[in-house]
């Protein structure tokens, strides 16, 4: 499956679900991190997945 890469305006809005904080958009894990909550929302075919309890914990 190809990546999409996320268009910058919709980086610059988008949000941690959970406590409204910055994310980390990684490209090559086509993940958006939110290093305050310390979970990853995966990004599938451009769309990023924005639900906590769908959301992978990290350490």
């Amino acid at each position: 499956m190809s990546q999409k890469e996320l268009p910058k305006i919709l980086l610059d809005v988008l949000a941690c679900p959970k406590c409204k904080g910055d994310l980390d958009y990684k490209k090559a894990q086509n993940k958006l991190i939110c290093n305050k909550c310390r979970l990853a929302y995966r990004i599938e075919e451009g769309i990023p997945i924005m639900l906590v309890e769908k959301a992978e914990k990290i350490k």
